[in-house]
């Protein structure tokens, strides 16, 4: 990390690359770097730059990551909440951490958490470890991050004052009681309407067998009776004989 006395930023460089490039003559060797810059109070960028020689590709690059610098949400010295940024085959992780325990980071995330003045972080680089990809994995994540007072404005919501006023005391209805006095009358309906229960029922059965007689006999007076054919005389005599035949 080195100062730039004319901003007055801590500039970091985090990776210079040689890059070679094949030429009908043989080859062409240039430098590409990648700058991270910061004022340490919450502000930082970052910048890539190529040259012939690695003092120009650094300072393109400065350049650039001053140029494009950005605001970083800070709560106590570390990031407001977990967030994950991802960049190509790259993701970065950042946790906030207590008061005291550093900035746990390595290559381009501990770079850009410096630069950005972030004091306590825990930190996690999972797939590629591609210097540029992982810077800008870094800043895809500080771009996601947001404090409560941003997350209350962009809601509508008053976070601050609701949790200040105190909860309003809960009341709770206690149980009524009832004395033996007030329960005797409910016992006494309970054991009196099983007898006039019984009483209404023993009264229907007495009277439905005499209504069942009634309506018999009203249908053997009412059947009509069948009347005896008259027998003739020949009839008479051929059963006579044959009485007496037998």
């Amino acid at each position: 990390m080195m100062i730039n006395r004319e901003t007055e930023q801590a500039e970091t460089v985090v990776h210079i690359n040689r890059v070679a490039k094949v030429v009908k003559g043989g080859k062409n060797f240039s430098f590409s770097a990648v700058v991270v810059a910061g004022d340490g109070e919450g502000k930082v960028g970052y910048g890539t730059g190529k040259a012939r020689e690695v003092p120009p590709a650094i300072q393109k690059a400065s350049e650039q990551a001053r140029r494009y610098m950005v605001s970083v949400p800070m709560v106590g010295g570390t990031v407001p909440h977990l967030v994950w940024g991802r960049w190509g085959g790259t993701r970065v992780l950042l946790r906030p951490a207590s008061p005291g325990t550093g900035v746990i980071a390595g290559g381009g995330v501990r770079a850009v958490m410096e630069s950005a003045g972030i004091q306590d972080v825990l930190t996690k680089i999972v797939g590629s470890r591609n210097p540029i990809n992982v810077v800008r994995a870094t800043f895809d994540a500080l771009g996601q991050l947001m404090t409560l007072e941003q997350v209350a404005r962009l809601r509508g919501v008053d976070v601050g004052g609701a949790s200040a006023e105190p909860a309003p005391p809960v009341v709770v209805d206690e149980p009524v009681v009832e004395t033996a006095e007030e329960k005797a009358p409910v016992v006494e309906a309970v054991a009196e309407e099983p007898t006039e229960v019984k009483a209404a029922v023993e009264e229907a059965a007495a009277d439905e067998p005499a209504e069942a007689n009634v309506a018999e006999k009203e249908a053997v007076t009412e059947a009509p009776t069948e009347e005896a054919e008259p027998v003739s005389e020949e009839v008479a005599e051929a059963k006579v004989e044959e009485g007496g035949a037998s």
